[in-house]
């Protein structure tokens, strides 16, 4: 697995459902798993992808879209 995101968990939670939906199994922890899980939505999380995925899940959120312009 290779480190794709770093953020607040709400973003990390809907980060993780995209991947998902575009067929990549990706997975999140908690930047700190030991810190007090009080529903912190801003709690800094990290999203996980499989290394054969990444460039391609780059490509899904990072990636500039032409048919945008």
């Amino acid at each position: 697995m290779k480190l794709f995101y770093t953020g607040p968990v709400v973003n990390a939670e809907m980060l993780v459902v995209m991947l998902e939906k575009h067929g990549i199994a990706a997975s999140q922890e908690f930047e700190d798993p030991d810190g007090p899980d009080e529903g912190d939505l801003s709690r800094p999380a990290k999203v996980f992808v499989p290394e054969e995925e990444y460039d391609r899940a780059w490509r899904l959120f990072y990636a500039e879209r032409e048919d945008e312009l």
